[in-house]
């Protein structure tokens, strides 16, 4: 783990490095992409520049170059940046994130890091969208689906991959907060995640998005999971 603290309630088992909040370095590099890269492109004009927040092992950075999106990827990770090529890559917390005075016409908030269990943590990860985009630009978050904290435990298998996946658990904790546990299971590895996460209604989603000045524009999938939102104009 190269030296690097593990978070209360975050921790990872498998082979490689294992980052801070627990992902895998190399488990997250051998993951496929869904429809992310599509559902965000879909988004943006052609070209746009975008801000990509927790970026990972570039699983959605590297399509997003392919379509021709100028892509700023930031991670905390130097282990996840250094598998990331094609778009520029800055090693930094997103809720501290310190880029000046740039702005981006889209800021992606992707992997459900909204649903984050700290409030203050949630708060600087919404204010880091409001601050690096542009007044005529967009954020995009993912949201957790319906029943992702109670059906449980599910699984669905990653054939691009050959990874089954399995949420095992969530386990109250305290203060809305649950304890997910997560398997990844290959032919030849298998790793599991712990992280923290906080059930959101829509009605809370939507209130804590408000109070980071930022105004939901639409629902981007019928499911509910993708938003496409925009700063508020004073």
């Amino acid at each position: 783990m190269s030296g690097q603290l593990v978070r209360e309630g975050y921790a990872g088992t498998g082979p490689g490095s294992i980052t801070p909040d627990g992902c895998a370095v190399e488990l997250y590099a051998r993951m496929s992409v869904g429809s992310e890269p599509e559902v965000i492109g879909s988004a943006l004009r052609p070209g746009a520049s975008v801000l990509e927040l927790g970026c990972g092992a570039g699983r959605v950075t590297h399509p997003l170059v392919g379509l021709g999106f100028d892509v700023t990827a930031v991670d905390e990770s130097a282990q996840m940046l250094e598998r990331v090529s094609g778009a520029r890559t800055v090693r930094s917390p997103i809720e501290t994130l310190d880029l000046g005075e740039e702005r981006f016409d889209a800021v992606v908030l992707g992997s459900f890091l909204v649903h984050v269990g700290d409030h203050r943590v949630r708060e600087g990860l919404l204010g880091t969208c409001r601050r690096y985009v542009k007044d005529a630009g967009v954020v995009l978050i993912q949201r957790e689906g319906a029943g992702y904290h109670s059906d449980l435990p599910r699984e669905r298998e990653d054939r691009a991959a050959g990874c089954t996946i399995r949420i095992v658990s969530a386990v109250p904790v305290g203060d809305g907060v649950d304890e997910v546990r997560a398997e990844y299971v290959f032919e030849d590895a298998r790793w599991t995640q712990t992280f923290r996460s906080r059930e959101l209604s829509v009605e809370q989603f939507e209130a804590y998005l408000a109070e980071a000045g930022l105004v939901i524009d639409r629902y981007l999938t019928p499911d509910g999971l993708w938003v496409l939102a925009s700063p508020e104009q004073l």
